[in-house]
């Protein structure tokens, strides 16, 4: 859509997307080989509001990390990271959801095509990471 001077345009989708990583990403550089595709911004760019990381199986301690890539993949530089606490999941425990600290006040704002990868510095029981964001 093509954008008009000194006028605030809104997402016109909004999106949810996923990711689950379980084996251990030791390689920080711009090329990790065990990263998982969370989510690729629409043709005009999006607005990420919320991003969250969630144990699905019992976990040691990991760093969870977040990469940003602006080549359809090939690059993929280290943008954010967080630490996701050991945790053993059982029926009678409730599971401790992290969040990314993105918000409607403080939102990751994404070029046409970029694309977010997530990892994990552990291999240990799988971690769902989720995107909550709106395609321009």
């Amino acid at each position: 859509m093509p954008a008009t001077e000194n006028a605030f345009i809104s997402p016109q989708s909004i999106q949810t997307a996923y990711a689950v990583t379980s084996t251990a990403n030791t390689d920080l550089d711009d090329a990790p080989t065990t990263v998982e595709l969370l989510m690729t911004a629409g043709a005009n760019g999006a607005r990420v509001t919320r991003i969250t990381s969630i144990p699905r199986a019992t976990v040691t301690a990991t760093n969870v990390q977040l990469y940003l890539s602006k080549d359809g993949g090939t690059t993929k530089r280290l943008l954010e990271t967080i630490l996701v606490a050991a945790h053993t999941v059982a029926a009678t425990t409730e599971i401790p959801s992290y969040d990314w600290g993105f918000s409607e006040d403080n939102p990751l704002l994404l070029e046409a095509a970029d694309a977010l990868y997530v990892g994990q510095g552990v291999s240990t029981g799988s971690v769902v990471t989720t995107a909550h964001y709106g395609d321009y």
